[in-house]
């Protein structure tokens, strides 16, 4: 079940790679465009499901309704051998609910942040989930201490980017540390409509400021597969910015970026792989966010200064996200050589704390000893 785009991503990753080990396995479930190709039988589309926050999710009631009750016929049915759950908590421990009852084993491949926030959902977690696949670090002892069968595995985004490598020869790491003159900005609004809505037109407006004084900026947007790029160019049709829309995947669009404005999310650990200094943003609507302050138990929102234990990347949240602050806080690491080669040098640090690959391998192995396949 994967109902966000880096999750279909992942998802797809793993469903070939079980299908290395278990050629005669049979997927069906939630996902997108990559699962589909990588022949999971969808009933419901991944970005049919994605929402941001607690405001936003009234919004999709319905479809998760529906969701539920189809994978729940799906669970009584056909009894299938695994469900793979892949973050998405709300959803996917409502459904690990139903498989426990089922008998049906479950496996729960990307953690949902509970160590952030709501960590009352790891009693949840311990009593519906049979094992856990974990890519972060710090997870694995985390789920330990509430007595979960749990592996570290590693991130998955490095089996990506190295796939990408191998596609295309003229990927490379962003190793620039001087200061810039015809700066290269990413921007990276994030994979779901709310987020876009949100946080695009305060990136393009900053992106203007920074035009003022850099005549010859450019700006590349990678485009994820949830969003047509019909609906996109609305958003950029009438700003003079110079603005390549990019259609094959963010390492590539990151590739010539000496900066990027990123959406909290799992794309700040994308920039940190390619070395790309940036300023995170989040902003939510108002209930969303206040009731996740409340909440959150870590001292970062980025993902990639929750890696690197320390604040590698500024971040502007919710009121801090303005124009003039993103502008501010990008031009640092354009004029600043000194700050840009300790960035820079951090960033490869969190990129080795993402593992050395492989992740979608040992997930399938566990996978597969799961559903008594294995070689």
């Amino acid at each position: 079940m994967a109902a966000e785009a880096s999750a279909d991503l992942h998802g797809a990753n793993l469903v070939h790679a079980i299908k290395r080990i278990c050629p005669e396995a049979v997927f069906s479930g939630i996902g997108g465009n990559n699962m589909a190709r990588a022949g999971v039988t969808r009933f419901l589309k991944s970005e049919d499901m994605a929402v941001v926050g607690l405001a936003e999710i009234f919004g999709k009631f319905r479809i998760h309704v529906k969701a539920a009750n189809i994978l729940k016929s799906i669970l009584k049915l056909h009894r299938p051998d695994l469900l793979i759950l892949i973050d998405y908590p709300g959803f996917n421990l409502h459904m690990a609910r139903i498989a426990k009852k089922l008998n049906v084993p479950v496996l729960y491949y990307i953690s949902p942040q509970v160590w952030a926030w709501r960590r009352g959902r790891v009693k949840k977690i311990a009593k519906r989930v049979d094992r856990m696949a974990v890519i972060l670090p710090f997870e694995k002892p985390f789920f330990e201490k509430s007595g979960i069968d749990v592996d570290y595995v590693g991130h998955p985004l490095i089996d990506a980017f190295e796939k990408m490598g191998k596609e295309s020869p003229h990927l490379t790491i962003n190793n620039q540390q001087s200061t810039i003159n015809n700066p290269v900005v990413g921007l990276v609004p994030g994979s779901r409509r709310e987020e876009i809505l949100n946080l695009l037109p305060v990136m393009l407006r900053a992106g203007e400021i920074l035009k003022a004084e850099y005549p010859h900026i450019r700006f590349v947007l990678p485009l994820a597969e949830t969003i047509s790029s019909d609906w996109l160019l609305r958003f950029i049709k009438n700003t003079k910015l110079d603005i390549e829309i990019y259609h094959e995947g963010i390492y590539g669009a990151l590739n010539p970026c000496h900066l990027a404005f990123v959406t909290s999310g799992t794309a700040t650990l994308d920039a940190a792989i390619m070395n790309v200094p940036m300023v995170v943003i989040y902003k939510a609507k108002r209930l969303t966010y206040e009731v996740g302050k409340r909440v959150i138990k870590v001292p970062y929102l980025g993902l990639v200064n929750l890696v690197a234990g320390e604040g590698v990347a500024p971040e502007l949240i919710q009121d801090d996200v303005t124009p003039e602050g993103l502008a501010m806080a990008g031009k640092s690491f354009l004029t600043d050589g000194e700050l840009r080669q300790k960035t820079i040098c951090k960033l490869r640090t969190v990129k080795e704390n993402l593992g050395r690959g492989g992740a979608s391998e040992r997930t399938a192995r566990i996978a597969a000893g799961m559903m008594g396949c294995s070689r």
